[in-house]
């Protein structure tokens, strides 16, 4: 008898464990139902900081959209480029704020559609940096092969994406390593993936890498590449410009409601009352319309993330 009635304890509590579950995953769905409800989504390790980050914004646009029907908002979390495609295919995300690969990867695999560029920490674009030792033989790109390269992490667009699409359009061949310390076949380039920024500064320095790889604002941040670490290195490669960040919204979205979103974006910079919640936006300071020359930077991540998918990953 102790025995069952342990067993239905335990039983009872599976049950009511399943059914939180259950009704955590459909709330969002719920919320959708009604048209009423704006569900910001956001690719994130880390639900609680980007929670802090987005809900200020959002609650800034919420009501200022009620003429478009949105009476409430709602922020759902991801845990990778995947599961946020299928919820914006769904329809269970309307609108999402990535960077640039991530939101090219949300447009090819769940049709999102890019609807403005984001301005973080004053700046609208940037470019990944190919740096090595100073004293390195290295002089282009091409003399990587047989040589080893840190990128950052394989959602990176800038220590990632960009630099292995501009390898692999030079007709180099990616190979991952194990370490380090490992070694490529002499007909390819061998990379790793470190992490940080600092961690790829340190590897080159130290020479454990070839080359290194970041952006150029975070080639220029002494926080991510100490001074006397830029001291002893040397820029081998720059590459085009690409955008900073993306607002993308969901292809299931109404014309009228995606077009009002677009607007109040558009007029926060503008809007006194609009200051914190784009400060805590990742540091955003305004949104503008992508015209011809936005497109062409599309175009150029497109193409990476496309060809990395091909012979990478």
């Amino acid at each position: 008898m102790l025995f069952s009635a342990r067993h239905q304890l335990h039983v009872s509590g599976l049950f009511r464990a399943s059914a939180l579950c259950l009704l955590l995953y459909l709330m969002p769905t719920v919320a959708r139902a009604d048209g009423e409800t704006l569900v910001l989504g956001q690719i994130s390790d880390d639900p609680k900081s980007h929670y802090q980050r987005l809900k200020p914004l959002l609650d800034y646009v919420v009501p200022r959209m009620a003429d478009v029907g949105i009476r409430h908002g709602r922020i759902l979390m991801a845990k990778n480029d995947r599961q946020m495609a299928s919820y914006l295919h769904s329809g269970r995300v309307d609108w999402v704020s990535e960077t640039a690969a991530s939101g090219i990867l949300l447009r090819q695999r769940a049709g999102a559609v890019p609807l403005l560029r984001t301005d973080r920490s004053g700046a609208s674009t940037y470019r990944t940096m190919f740096f090595v030792r100073r004293d390195s033989p290295i002089k282009s790109l091409t003399d990587l092969r047989g040589g080893s390269i840190a990128f950052q992490n394989p959602a990176s667009t800038s220590a990632y994406y960009v630099p292995a699409y501009e390898l692999l359009s030079r007709g180099l061949q990616l190979e991952i390593q194990i370490s380090p310390m490992d070694r490529p076949n002499d007909d390819a380039v061998g990379y790793v993936f470190a992490r940080t920024e600092r961690n790829i500064a340190t590897w080159v320095v130290k020479g454990l890498v070839d080359a290194g790889v970041m952006s150029d604002l975070d080639w220029n941040d002494p926080a991510r590449m100490p001074p006397n670490y830029r001291a002893e290195l040397r820029i081998l490669h720059v590459s085009a410009e690409f955008p900073r960040a993306l607002e993308l919204v969901s292809a299931k979205m109404k014309p009228a409601v995606r077009e009002r979103l677009k607007q109040v974006l558009l007029d926060a910079e503008h809007d006194p009352a609009a200051t914190k919640a784009l400060e805590a936006f990742f540091g955003t300071t305004g949104f503008e319309p992508i015209d011809a020359r936005m497109r062409h930077e599309l175009d150029y991540i497109d193409n990476a993330v496309t060809q990395v998918r091909k012979d990478v990953e």
